[in-house]
């Protein structure tokens, strides 16, 4: 019985010191990720309580699906969500792309199927910011 107990104790201490270790350096393991370029942008609408406008736009960037060079693109509108000081919900439609590198970033801008875009929907924007990214990990 007392050997028993003895290895008892000797493998209680020893999960005990492992956890304290892991406890004391945690280990963030984060996958690298697959589309470390992100391009956001922002459109204010001409009109701004216009949906016709507002769903145009939406209907203009989803033709951008097309460019293979997307790897993921996202389309949004502002977000019910709390007022703050600062959250920004001046804007109408917002993109959010992704991209494997910034040389296909680049070669999205002259592609011509956004180059379309550019022609049939800038007409309803009265202004446009874009914040590009590349992951920092």
């Amino acid at each position: 019985m007392s050997t028993t107990r003895r290895n008892f104790i000797a493998t209680a201490a020893t999960v005990a010191a492992g956890t304290a270790v892991a406890a004391a350096s945690p280990i963030i393991h984060m996958e690298k990720s697959k589309y470390p370029v992100v391009h956001h942008v922002f459109f204010w609408l001409k009109n701004p309580g216009s949906t016709e406008d507002r769903d145009k736009i939406i209907a203009g960037l989803k033709t951008l699906r097309q460019i293979d060079v997307i790897k993921d693109l996202r389309i949004g509108v502002v977000a019910s969500t709390e007022k703050r000081d600062v959250v920004d919900n001046s804007w109408a439609v917002s993109e959010l792309m992704f991209f494997s590198d910034l040389e296909g970033q680049a070669s999205y801008q002259s592609h011509p199927i956004h180059q379309e875009f550019i022609k049939n929907c800038s007409h309803l924007w009265e202004k446009v910011i874009v914040y590009d990214a590349v992951d920092a990990e």
